[in-house]
């Protein structure tokens, strides 16, 4: 295999410091010049054929469509540009809607020309990004991170999975509950107030919570801890219901239920200080089916022990879900998926429009069939504990349904989006 001619760093840093391309003008040519920065052959001279490396790598979006990641490299990575100084948030996520139709790359990259930003995407990982600056890349030693993209991306792998951050999220909420209740509060009031904050703390993250409300929140109160209580009571109570507000800050509707009181229970400053730690987390890793640990755990003392080390995490628990929810239904839907494929393919030979249209509605009557089947399905709780166990049989569900849904559209049909119904699925415990 060729190996192309080395570029050196200043060389690279000043042809693409100035540069003013295009995102379609530059794309290609940036990522050839990083291969021979980085002593690495390009997708063409690697893969002449593209079947494991290359530009331009078509892929179905997981909302529907076609797309193009800009280059792909089997097992190491997807990678998308944008231009500079362009917003690379926007490509992240534009790449994760590629990421399943790219087999699930290690690594999700976007670069704009000056900084790229290299983002995990194992499973049960943390995905927090490596950032190199274009200056950077005179550094030795931060151009073997990026390398490692090229090479051996498993070195690149978070030492801290998702399962761990949150326990150690559990870890700070029992010692809260703890503290509540042995100040005499009563079981389910602890209960509902800690997973009221915990709410809070996901609901900031993605800015649900405008401005990083709650954060602030804590950071007075840090100075005033006299006034948590009050401030925690206006803050569920504009939670409540629409057209709430906090000192002229509309906040959004949260329903369910879970803000129906919008009582909060006094802190001590030891309290907002575990309590600000906590918030320090990233919240968007932390697994939500922690809610439903920390509720069941917070009525009973005696199981607190069992927020940290003994949390029940999602491969537990999809030791069942998989063999009991997901591979009958998946089953079924291939059945229907065959029905499906045999009926378009009739409509596809037809001579007369009604025959054409009678084997249209017999697939597409295959294909709401199964989702009415989805949207059907009852799951019963086999601990009926936290309710983690129906929170990802859901997941499962929707995953399915995306799953039917992606390829209905392959085989010819409409895709549907069901709008969320209250009986639109149900689980019971």
């Amino acid at each position: 295999m060729h190996c192309p001619a080395r570029m050196t760093p200043d060389a690279f840093i000043a042809k693409w410091t100035g540069a003013t391309l295009s995102e379609r003008a530059a794309a290609q040519s940036h990522f050839i010049d990083l291969c021979r920065l980085l002593g690495e052959p390009t997708p063409a001279e690697a893969d002449p054929h593209g079947e494991f490396y290359c530009f331009e790598r078509d892929a179905t979006k997981t909302t529907g469509g076609k797309g193009w990641a800009d280059v792909w490299k089997r097992g190491f990575f997807g990678w998308e540009y944008k231009g500079k100084r362009r917003d690379l948030d926007a490509a992240y996520a534009q790449l994760q809607q590629y990421a399943p139709a790219l087999e699930n790359p290690p690594l999700l990259v976007v670069s704009d020309m000056e900084t790229i930003i290299l983002r995990p995407n194992w499973t049960n990982s943390v995905s927090r990004p490596i950032i190199l600056r274009i200056e950077e890349l005179r550094d030795a030693n931060r151009r073997a991170v990026l390398k490692r993209a090229f090479t051996d991306p498993d070195a690149l792998r978070p030492e801290k999975t998702r399962q761990a951050l949150t326990e150690e999220a559990a870890v700070e909420f029992a010692e809260l509950a703890r503290r509540l209740r042995a100040r005499g509060h009563d079981a389910e009031a602890v209960a509902h107030f800690v997973n009221r904050l915990v709410f809070c703390l996901f609901a900031d993250d993605p800015a649900l919570l405008p401005d990083s409300l709650f954060a602030r929140m804590l950071d007075t109160a840090g100075r005033a801890p006299e006034r948590f209580q009050d401030y925690a009571e206006r803050l569920f109570r504009a939670m409540q219901a629409p057209g709430g507000e906090v000192d002229f800050t509309p906040i959004a509707w949260f329903n369910g239920g879970l803000f129906d009181a919008a009582g909060a229970l006094p802190l001590e400053a030891a309290d907002i200080t575990l309590l600000r730690r906590a918030a320090r987390l990233d919240w968007s890793e932390i697994d939500p089916s922690v809610l439903g640990t920390l509720f069941e755990r917070g009525l009973d003392p005696d199981k607190r022990s069992q927020l940290g080390a003994h949390y029940t995490d999602r491969d537990k628990i999809g030791l069942i879900v998989e063999p009991v929810v997901v591979r009958p239904l998946l089953a079924e839907w291939q059945a229907a998926r065959a029905n499906i494929a045999a009926n378009m393919a009739r409509a596809a030979a037809a001579k007369a429009p009604a025959a054409r249209e009678r084997a249209k509605r017999a697939a597409r009557a295959d294909y709401t069939g199964f989702l009415e089947r989805l949207r059907a399905f009852r799951v019963l709780d086999p601990a009926c504990g936290s309710g983690n166990f129906l929170y990802l049989a859901l997941l499962a569900l929707k995953d399915i349904e995306h799953r039917a849904g992606l390829e209905a559209e392959a085989l010819g049909l409409q895709r549907e989006f069901p709008g969320v119904a209250p009986n639109s699925s149900s689980a019971s415990r």
